[in-house]
């Protein structure tokens, strides 16, 4: 995709203005670094405050026809096998949807509010999620794409600090809360949520006022710029999964040790079990076990292994076990980490296996997830 044809989000301008290098991304021109880059940025969100756009994710409202809130939770848990109809008013829940093979289609985050759902989903697979919404939930439901709106993420141990001094009502909130604020004049829309693993906040906030916004968060102590490279490699460390490299429609949630996702009610014998697509396969692999699961990974050394590696049981790379979805340097590990699928035999943390990096083998260790513990705050000061 040529330059030209990529689309800004409302940030574009601040994104150039603050000396970012723009790559493409999911059809975006996004930024991947700025100038302190990528091992700084991370470690700055780490420790202090990282600022990143995300206003290339997409945000759906749903409303259900009968104005009823419960009747459109019911309607999407016919496309997700998350417990929605459940959810507490100002309340967001991680759940995916499925494919009739039990595969991923997305994962996504659903916030129940008053009246109405609020969906967020990821850039690359925005047009097939809203084409799959509409053809599954317009009988019952409306759906609105949320088109004129930003979506910023402030994240790092500092976050909760910075945003109660614009929005002290952030203050009461814990891990997962929404509520609707007013920061510096903005009508935004805030979860205590993020894909880090540190504390933080995501903003939806009217795209006209984006910008500044931004400059207001950027303006206070301890807060940085951050890009698409410390992303990744600060969800990487928290072993959150990246939809198209962990995580596909090839891949079921509990073989990518998602189940945690899907609530009791949702599950065989629970009050609303199945009734999402592949629901059979997955509701069998809850109670039965799985092939292959994935799991974090530690190689030796100081050289990352990437995505599309191969595993082995051992170091005569014979014998295939899986390959690694995800891998780089954790700046705060201080050393490379990976994700990958292995056979469900050889996924206990400390099992020892092998990558392969350029025709040599890399010893490996499984790892338990997260490789850095999460920060989110999930009881009162």
């Amino acid at each position: 995709m040529s330059s030209e044809s990529l689309l800004h989000t409302p940030l574009f301008s601040l994104h150039t203005d603050l000396g970012a290098r723009m790559v493409p991304f999911a059809g975006y021109a996004m930024p991947l670094q700025y100038a302190e880059g990528i091992m700084a940025e991370h470690r700055h969100t780490r420790t202090q405050a990282g600022l990143f756009d995300v206003s290339h994710m997409g945000q759906v409202r749903v409303r259900a026809r009968s104005g009823a809130v419960r009747d459109a939770a019911l309607a999407l848990e016919q496309l997700v096998p998350a417990d929605i109809a459940g959810l507490a008013s100002g309340r967001q829940r991680y759940t995916q949807f499925t494919n009739e093979r039990g595969g991923i289609l997305d994962d996504l985050m659903v916030t129940r509010l008053e009246n109405e759902l609020l969906i967020v989903i990821n850039a690359a697979c925005k047009a097939g999620d809203i084409a799959h919404m509409r053809a599954h939930l317009s009988e019952s439901c409306t759906l609105d794409v949320l088109e004129d709106r930003a979506l910023l993420a402030l994240q790092g141990p500092l976050a909760g600090q910075v945003l109660a001094a614009l929005a002290p009502a952030v203050q009461d909130m814990l891990f997962m809360d929404v509520r609707a604020l007013d920061i510096a004049g903005a009508p935004c829309v805030v979860s205590r949520s993020g894909y880090t693993g540190e504390d933080g906040f995501e903003i939806s906030v009217p795209a006209a006022q984006a910008e500044a916004l931004a400059r207001t968060l950027l303006a206070q102590p301890g807060v940085a710029p951050i890009g698409l490279g410390a992303r990744d490699s600060l969800r990487l460390e928290a072993g959150l999964c990246l939809y198209g490299a962990d995580i596909d429609e090839t891949t079921t949630p509990v073989e990518a040790a998602l189940e945690w996702s899907i609530q009791k009610s949702r599950r065989t014998g629970g009050a609303r079990a199945g009734g999402f697509p592949g629901a059979e396969i997955i509701l069998a692999q809850l109670s039965e076990g799985t092939i292959r699961r994935r799991v974090g990974l530690l190689p030796e050394g100081r050289a990352p292994v990437r995505g599309g590696a191969g595993l082995f049981a051992d170091a005569t790379l014979a014998s295939p076990v899986g390959s690694v979805t995800s891998g780089g340097f954790g700046p705060t590990v201080d050393a490379p980490v990976a994700m990958g699928y292995v056979s469900t035999a050889l996924a206990q943390p400390g099992q020892a296996v092998a990558a392969e990096l350029r025709g040599r083998a890399v010893a490996c260790t499984v790892q338990a997830l997260p490789f850095v513990p999460a920060g989110f705050r999930r009881v009162a000061a």
